[in-house]
């Protein structure tokens, strides 16, 4: 009765960028669980990498209203459905990084509208096509830093720090999946986000480790450890589970 509960064969699932650091991992592990991936994101050179391993792929800006109504309506005019919407796009602008005293209201702004109306805009325009068809999944990436304030101690001595945009953006993400699922549960259309921790990028050697002794589990994220909590999502497995956050931290934020 469960042997294929956590499958997600033939399920067609948009990725939208599926190019980017966390993304090609989702990108493999959700196609690894039999999923018919499409990946969406901008032209980058890691693009032609994905396209020879087989994956679909859509040119996609999130951030523009034109672009995300043409690719889903191709979507489904070539797959005849849309199972499944990943959003794990990052857009940024060029002065991302920027402390809060710094950042410009220009590049706030932009930042917002990009980034959490991009979701807006792809998670609406799925979950209407998914109401068509009887049903889908919308996975949406948050943030630890989108339901807890950051540790700035960790960027001490370091010329990182957490922009004051993204913790607003990742906020705003995680309440609207909620008030997706809200909307169109009666669709059975479900809608959650996953929230991981800090992901290893080679980072400064100081802020990782400062960012490890922080966590419970000693170390920061691969992208492969967000991989399975998409999955669950994803699959019949979460059948009964919408509106949630699932933090994959860890332990950093307990």
């Amino acid at each position: 009765m469960y042997k294929e509960l956590f499958s997600c064969a033939n399920k067609v699932t948009v990725i939208t960028g599926g190019c980017g650091l966390i993304g090609r991992d989702l990108v493999k592990g959700l196609g690894d669980h039999g999923a018919k991936i499409i990946v969406a994101d901008l032209e980058t050179a890691k693009t032609a990498g994905l396209r020879r391993s087989g994956y679909d792929f859509f040119t996609l800006d999130i951030s523009s209203e034109t672009s995300v109504k043409a690719v889903m309506t191709k979507v489904v005019k070539k797959y005849g459905r849309l199972d499944a919407l990943v959003n794990c796009a990052y857009p940024r602008t060029r002065d991302w990084g920027a402390k809060l005293e710094a950042v410009r209201f220009s590049s706030w702004k932009e930042n917002m509208n990009n980034h959490l109306g991009g979701y807006f805009l792809t998670s609406r325009v799925a979950a209407e096509l998914m109401k068509e068809k009887g049903g889908g999944s919308i996975i949406n990436l948050g943030s630890i830093y989108g339901v807890s304030a950051p540790d700035f101690s960790i960027y001490e001595g370091t010329d990182m720090t957490m922009p004051a945009a993204y913790s607003a953006i990742k906020a705003g993400i995680i309440g609207f999946t909620r008030y997706i699922a809200a909307y169109y549960g009666r669709y059975n259309v479900r809608a959650n986000s996953v929230s991981p921790g800090g992901v290893f990028d080679n980072q400064a050697e100081e802020f990782t480790q400062k960012y490890c002794s922080k966590v419970p589990l000693g170390r920061m994220a691969s992208p492969g450890d967000i991989v399975g909590a998409v999955v669950f999502l994803a699959s019949n497995a979460s059948s009964y589970v919408t509106g949630q956050n699932i933090i994959v931290d860890g332990g950093f934020t307990i």
